[in-house]
């Protein structure tokens, strides 16, 4: 149970409230030796950068049961992102997708994740499920052109 000032405690069978024990703090170093300091894990250098293309790119959806539905893309980044769908999709159903970016045609397995109502149809976001290595790499590639970075000329050549 949680006060106004966000500090949990518990009831008593008496009905008054005692805080809630806290965490052993972590034991201090010994006297003469200094702590380090552990920088924390940025959750930020494990996600990839994303791109917001807000339906500037078409994609083709192939379901499981051989039907295509074509939808714009949204956000994409190497690991996944948003389709904008007129109706939306079933939440874990793993789909094809198919889409160009400038001359490079990317085409992968991806999980769809649960839809959230937009004001004009349906954003469901996606997961990549078996982006093969060059594939990720030339959409990586085209993806910095389109924030501007120069794109390597090693990726560009296979493109």
């Amino acid at each position: 149970m949680e006060d106004e000032y966000g500090s949990s405690a518990r009831l008593l069978p008496s009905g008054e409230s005692k805080p809630a024990e806290s965490k052993p703090a972590e034991s201090k170093p010994a006297e003469g030796k200094v702590a380090e300091a552990k920088p924390a894990p940025s959750k930020q250098a494990d996600r990839p950068f994303r791109v917001k293309l807000r339906g500037s790119v078409l994609v083709l959806v192939r379901l499981p049961n051989k039907r295509s539905v074509r939808a714009a893309l949204h956000q994409l980044s190497t690991s996944g992102g948003v389709i904008h769908f007129e109706q939306p999709l079933d939440e874990k159903l793993v789909v094809d997708l198919i889409f160009h970016l400038e001359k490079a045609t990317i085409r992968s397995k991806a999980q769809l994740l649960f839809p959230m109502w937009a004001t004009q149809g349906w954003m469901q976001p996606f997961r990549f499920v078996d982006l093969a290595e060059q594939s990720r790499e030339v959409l990586d590639a085209k993806l910095k052109t389109f924030i501007g970075e120069p794109a390597p000329k090693s990726a560009a050549a296979g493109a």
